[in-house]
């Protein structure tokens, strides 16, 4: 019996079509399954569909594919979907995702919603400082990842016309685990990673997993920058007519954030050749080091307080959920989703506000002719010598962008009521419900200014500046206590409730081979609280303060920055926006499915748009309404699907156009932005025996087609590559697995002024895996095994007279090796 005719024959597969959770246990979670078309898809629908039947482009990462690859980070997981532009370099947070040339004019993942198990981990995926894969990790627990491109993804969840990316967790519904212990070959890592879940009885199961992680990780950071893990648990209890499930987690992890750092660059714009710095590669070195000592800044109270960034991003989650469904009789079936996260942590990562020849960065501090003196490190208090400082003579302003994330709080709700009903010559799906999320954003930004040399192997350094006379103008490797190298701005502090609410509805018509299914939804809400900083009108922010208590202010001390607290303006705004999606799939052959939707989405800016004119400073309206705070994206889509005989094959084709409106700081006004893009996404895997393949390919032609910089219009949005692409080929014996995967982008273009290129690159990965008795398996897992130099981003957009430029790479080579258990 076709999957299509038992879906719609079968009343109990109802329980499955609002339940991601628990529809992974049904379903296949091996990438090689896949082809044979039996995956029902459940992210972003109305209902339960296998995906050649679903007039949607989705995409899913099995458990066996996610043990596999081994990666690093959810968002490197993500690069294996087709579509998706993950720009995976920081680390294990902090990732700029986007999708199918929706451009990535912020940080974070402003058109993508992450999810676990249904509902978002944050409700805006570009917090600043506080993206969404902050507080995400994959691990044993997850089941499976679902990715729904454009499609319906506007309509059955808020904030995410671009994509929604799903983790699904399992749900131990049948019994088994693993313990799994991990450690670095060529790199210090120790990891220890498990899972278990087993019925308790007919209707009772449960699941547990998690990991802990500690080391050095994938970069030369001289200290143990990695530290902690999270633990997951759910249980499930069914009754007849629907089940009940509680759901908990709890995150406390600490990792480096790798930002922007420099690299010399010769060549021209368009064909310029990246180089290492002497003594720091761009792929293992970091600005880290043990020897950067604590830096002291007045905290969000205006009191004194010391802060180690070598914390990097640090991340505390505690979330509960309940999910539970009811069949109601006559066909209706209620589901209801709740979860609340208590969210927080810290962001520390020194960005480099220029690099330059030592004595030239000396002399930009302290004036002509002044001396540089070791303020840390083993030479601490010496004379340092200009020319060959630090192996290579040079040195770097540093911000250190010291973010506290002091509540990210979330509690979300999503109910739905369905029914589906028979209708002359077919079958009808409705669904309709109500969404509705809380997010609390309260951050204080404490950022100070450093100098530093620029070295690897957690050997960089502060320090300190002398003028000619012999004077110090900096104080222990701190210039100012703010932001000195960016004009002293962004001494902030944001404590803003969001509150989204959303009516949603969908019904779709299967007619024989014809399906057509439409979506609505109607998101509204308010924003509510207070904003402070030392820009944008709040006063200038900019004291003195006795750091070191000896009675008198150095000239660092005279650059503080001061939370103007008694001058703290209202946020007090409602916004709205209508979002629909129309579709339709016709079965031309079993094994053969085209499709095609339109589709209009929205997306609330959040508090990207604070600190802007968007918001009125006298009475924190909206004085332009909703077009400061709302972006919108028109997505059409056409595509075909095939699937027979161990072979996929799926085929869309897309146009998106995107507006928006951001913020420019100097001078500061709004500005608004159109994109437009097109392309085609390729997605297909075959199977014959114990070898796999499978395989994507995105090819975009984007273009920014109306800007406030007149010169940029014309041109590709900035980071955006005509192709990317990813790979994986797998051979499957009884007591081995060997496997290698590749992900790879053709050039971009660095900024939108179309100058300096960010070259192509291509990262390959590896995997082995021997089992030489039942239940015992010892691996090796290889991250960018031939060590590649790929460039995500960089800051200038063209190359300075000096020719540092500040880029980020992907991390080298780490090699992995675990033994896995499992009962």
């Amino acid at each position: 019996m076709k999957l299509r005719t038992a879906l719609c024959a079968s009343a109990a597969v109802s329980s499955l079509l609002m339940s991601p959770a628990l529809a992974q246990d049904v379903v296949a979670t091996d990438a090689a399954t896949e082809t044979e078309g039996e995956e029902i898809i459940v992210t972003a629908v109305a209902r339960g569909q296998n995906r050649i039947e679903s007039s949607v482009s989705v995409s899913t990462i099995g458990s066996q594919a996610i043990t596999n690859l081994a990666a690093p980070s959810s968002a490197d997981l993500i690069r294996q979907i087709p579509g998706i532009r993950s720009e995976a370099s920081g680390g294990e947070g902090n990732a700029n995702i986007a999708v199918r040339g929706i451009p990535v004019s912020t940080g974070g993942a402003r058109y993508i919603q992450l999810q676990e198990d249904g509902l978002p981990i944050l409700e805006f995926g570009d917090i600043i400082f506080g993206n969404a894969d902050n507080f995400l990790r994959a691990d044993r627990s997850v089941a499976r990842v679902e990715a729904v491109r454009g499609g319906s993804a506007s309509t059955f969840a808020s904030n995410a016309p671009g994509a929604v990316i799903n983790f699904i967790s399992k749900t131990g519904e049948q019994e088994g685990g693993a313990i799994q212990g991990s450690v670095g070959l060529d790199f210090e890592t120790y990891r220890l990673d498990f899972d278990y879940g087993a019925p308790l009885a007919d209707d009772l199961y449960f699941h547990v997993g998690g990991f802990y992680r500690t080391g050095e990780g994938p970069r030369d950071i001289g200290y143990n920058g990695y530290d902690g893990g999270q633990i997951k648990a759910n249980i499930t209890k069914e009754f007849d007519g629907g089940y009940i499930r509680f759901h908990a987690k709890y995150l406390d992890d600490r990792t480096p954030t790798i930002l922007p750092q420099p690299v010399r660059v010769t060549g021209s714009g368009g064909n310029p050749d990246y180089q290492a710095i002497a003594g720091f590669d761009p792929r293992t070195a970091s600005l880290y080091s043990p020897f950067l000592t604590p830096a002291q800044s007045l905290d969000g109270n205006n009191n004194p307080a010391s802060y180690d960034f070598r914390d990097g991003l640090s991340v505390q989650s505690l979330a509960f959920g309940i999910e539970s469904e009811f069949d109601v009789g006559g066909g209706w079936t209620l589901t209801n989703r709740f979860r609340f996260a208590d969210n927080s942590g810290s962001f520390q990562s020194p960005f480099p506000a220029g690099a330059d020849t030592a004595q030239t960065i000396a002399n930009g501090i302290g004036g002509a002719g002044s001396s540089i003196v070791f303020a840390s490190g083993p030479n601490a208090g010496q004379t340092a010598n200009a020319s060959t400082i630090g192996g290579n003579g040079l040195l770097a302003n540093i911000v250190v962008f010291n973010v506290r994330l002091n509540s990210l709080d979330n509690v979300t709700n999503d109910f739905r009521v369905n029914k589906a009903f028979d209708i002359g010559g077919g079958t009808a799906n409705f669904t309709s419900g109500f969404y509705l999320s809380r997010q609390t954003i309260n951050t204080d930004w404490l950022w100070t200014s450093h100098v530093q040399t620029v070295q690897g192997d957690g050997q960089a350094v502060l320090v300190d500046i002398r003028n000619a006379g012999g004077n110090l103008v900096t104080q222990n490797g701190t210039v100012g206590y703010s932001a000195s190298f960016f004009g002293n701005c962004c001494r902030r502090n944001y404590d803003v409730d969001y509150s989204t609410y959303a009516p949603f509805a969908s019904l779709s018509l299967e007619l024989d081979r014809l399906t057509i299914d439409a979506s609505i939804r109607y998101d509204f809400g308010d924003a509510s609280g207070t904003i402070t900083g030392s820009d944008s009108g709040f006063g200038t922010g900019i004291g003195s303060f006795d750091f070191d208590r000896n009675g008198t202010i150095s000239p660092a001390e005279a650059q503080t920055a001061i939370l103007p607290l008694g001058n703290a303006r209202p946020v007090n705004y409602d916004f709205d926006y209508f979002s629909f999606s129309l579709g339709a799939n016709y079965l031309v052959t079993d094994d053969l499915g085209v499709f095609a939707r339109y589709s209009q989405g929205g997306r609330h800016t959040a508090d990207r748009s604070l600190f802007s004119p968007a918001v009125s400073a006298v009475d924190g309206s909206l004085p332009g309404g909703d077009q400061g705070v709302v972006a919108t994206v028109d997505q059409l889509e056409l595509g075909l699907k095939y699937q027979a005989n161990g072979l996929s094959l799926f085929a869309t084709g897309f146009f998106a156009k995107t507006a928006e409106t951001n913020v420019e700081l100097a001078p500061l006004e709004l500005f608004d932005t159109e994109y437009e893009a097109y392309g085609i996404e390729l997605e297909g895997a075959y199977r014959t025996g114990p070898f796999t393949l499978s395989a994507g390919a995105t090819w975009t032609d984007a273009e920014i087609v109306d800007a406030l910089a007149a010169n940029t219009i014309g041109n590709t949005p900035r980071r955006q590559a005509d192709l990317v692409y990813q790979a994986t080929a797998q051979y499957d014996a009884d007591m081995f697995t060997i496997g290698a995967n590749v992900v790879g982008t053709t050039e971009s273009f660095t900024q939108d002024n179309n100058d300096l290129v960010l070259p192509a690159f291509a990262q390959v990965n590896a995997f082995l895996a021997f089992r030489p008795i039942e239940r015992i398996e010892v691996g090796l897992n290889a991250q960018n095994l031939f060590n590649a130099t790929g460039f995500t981003e960089a800051e200038e957009g063209s190359i300075p007279a000096n020719g540092i430029v500040r880029a980020r790479s992907i991390a080298g080579r780490t090699v992995l090796a675990s033994v896995r258990f499992d009962f």
